[in-house]
């Protein structure tokens, strides 16, 4: 058995330690944040944690109203660019803390003038160092080179870190993840035996919308590196507005669809779809009872979810097939080749 697959079914526990940790130190953040909220969000990450940076980017905008933007390490890194920070809030976001261009980006806001916080798995990092305030994602060490449990960790800290901004979120609600992360827990064997129908599978397409855009994003990454399929990721708007050019019959695609706002819009992209004849596979729960209608294929969630809280049970079964579908493909997800688990850039 892969240390992937041990880390996924690991999850449940990771957030409820993280919740359990952090929730205080939240609150007193909550407070010091009530006297002076920032006018604007930047969030600095890499990889997996630039995924979960994507989410927190609808989330806090969704959520607080206040403008949130990606940051561009290269602004710092290779053009030494100087930004205006004053009354922003600068986060970084990183498994290890020890991404070199994410931490220059949250040393050099500090430097001029904003408040920084980093999230990371690891208490004794750079990232930790650099940053004013600290908030731990509880995993316990990833041994695997493929994120996953860091990954909804980073996914929980930005639940609450809305939720210190103000934010339309409930800790009662947060406090059902882990409980929702164990539901999905349960899709392992189906999801197992799916996997083994894309054996030979060497390219596929992930859509996702709104909230669960960088779930696409994540699911993609883990097929890339894990299985080497070529995944492209979409929100649903873009795709149709031109890449569903590249689609045949039996192309693969897979498409996160919650119900709520984002639905029309991946329904009428799965519709599409289905006159062209590709093989779709939706992630979805007991709560959007048309996507068997639309789709080739359904992951479904046994409970209904509210749209707002499925990016990380969605996560899950997308973590599951991309594990079964290496192993599948001979190949160990642990060790993906010619990467490690701390990647150096700048």
């Amino acid at each position: 058995m892969s240390r992937m697959l041990e880390e996924i079914r690991q999850q449940p526990d990771a957030l409820e330690r993280t919740l359990a940790s952090e929730l205080p130190r939240i609150e007193r953040f909550k407070q010091r944040l009530a006297k002076r909220p920032p006018r604007l969000i930047v969030l600095a990450a890499r990889g997996t944690s630039d995924n979960a940076a994507q989410f927190g980017r609808y989330l806090l905008e969704v959520t607080t109203g206040i403008p949130v933007s990606l940051a561009a390490p290269a602004i710092h890194t290779l053009y030494n660019a100087h930004m205006d920070y004053r009354d922003a809030l600068v986060v970084g976001i990183s498994q290890s803390g020890e991404s070199t261009d994410t931490n220059l980006v949250l040393s050099r806001a500090r430097e001029q003038g904003a408040l920084t916080i980093g999230i990371t798995n690891e208490p004794s990092s750079t990232l930790a160092r650099l940053a004013e305030h600290v908030f731990l994602v509880r995993a316990g060490r990833e041994k695997s080179v493929a994120a996953t449990k860091t990954y909804t960790g980073q996914v929980l800290m930005l639940y609450l870190l809305a939720y210190a901004l103000g934010g339309r979120i409930r800790i009662d609600d947060l406090k059902r993840l882990p409980e929702r992360a164990q539901m999905a827990l349960s899709l392992e064997p189906a999801i197992a035996e799916l996997s083994g129908r894309y054996r030979f599978m060497d390219h596929a397409v992930v859509v996702g919308r709104g909230l669960n855009y960088a779930t696409a994003f994540e699911f993609a990454l883990k097929m890339m590196e894990t299985c080497y399929v070529v995944a492209e990721r979409f929100s649903s708007a873009d795709f149709l507005h031109g890449p569903i050019a590249m689609v045949d019959p039996d192309f693969p695609v897979f498409a996160f669809a919650p119900s709520g706002p984002t639905w029309d819009s991946i329904a009428e992209t799965l519709d599409k779809l289905k006159e062209l004849r590709a093989e779709t596979v939706v992630i979805t729960d007991a709560g959007n009872t048309a996507a068997a209608a639309h789709a080739t294929r359904v992951i479904r969630l046994p409970r209904k979810l509210p749209e707002l809280y499925t990016p990380i049970p969605y996560i899950v079964p997308a973590q599951f097939f991309a594990a079964c579908l290496a192993e599948q493909k001979g190949l160990d997800p642990d060790k993906p080749r010619t990467i490690t688990k701390v990647t150096l850039t700048m």
